[in-house]
């Protein structure tokens, strides 16, 4: 698939895909980190995903000819491929082996959703924080000893949204993970400073 389409380069803060254009290309993310947002009905931008290098991007609206279910927005520069609908369905039809891994790639997608759906269920908003710090952590986060660092910026309204939280409240939490020493803040980073500590907070 790295020989599809044409090399682009983004820089921060690019909108490449907005929600419920017609639009249908792939993007290819080889370097450099995207965030996925969609409108919420009080006007807000609500954080859906985040995707970094290795990704796909777009690929629903290439599998279904649907409108875009997001709007996607560079969170550094970026590097990626620029495929268009064509070129990427005759690539899955010409190799089934890339067909099923982007099958894969969808079904594991949609098996995040779920399961971010079910593990809120009765949780209070400190515990869904440290839910959503783990999973961003575990994903996208860089081991460093018993911590991670993630080095790509997300501010706090982006986290209550993916926590279902108000801002205050979120604020609140964050500050009491960094008294207890589990978390810590930088600039344009987030780090984990203890990840068994924010898992025991998060499930146990």
């Amino acid at each position: 698939m790295l020989a599809l389409g044409v090399l682009a380069r983004y820089p921060t803060g690019r909108v490449l895909m907005r929600e419920a254009e017609e639009t249908t290309f792939v993007l290819i993310l080889l370097d450099g980190v995207v965030k996925a947002t969609g409108r919420t009905n009080d006007n807000r931008d609500a954080l859906l995903a985040v995707r970094m290098g290795g990704d796909l991007v777009g690929e629903f609206a290439a599998v279904d000819g649907g409108r875009r279910s997001a709007t996607v927005t560079t969170c550094g520069p970026v590097v990626a491929r620029v495929v268009t609908r064509g070129d990427f369905h005759d690539c899955m039809r010409s190799d089934r082996r890339i067909a099923q891994a982007v099958n894969e790639a969808i079904v594991a997608k949609l098996r995040v959703a779920t399961s971010h759906r079910i593990d809120f269920a009765g949780c209070d908003a400190p515990t869904r924080l440290a839910r959503v710090l783990y999973q961003i952590t575990m994903t996208y986060g860089e081991r460093t000893g018993a911590g991670a660092v993630i080095r790509w910026p997300i501010t706090q309204p982006e986290l209550a949204t993916l926590a279902g939280a108000a801002e205050p409240t979120v604020q609140k939490a964050l500050r009491r993970l960094r008294e207890a020493g589990v978390v810590s803040t930088g600039y344009r980073t987030f780090r984990v400073e203890n990840v068994a500590g924010l898992r025991q907070l998060a499930f146990e």
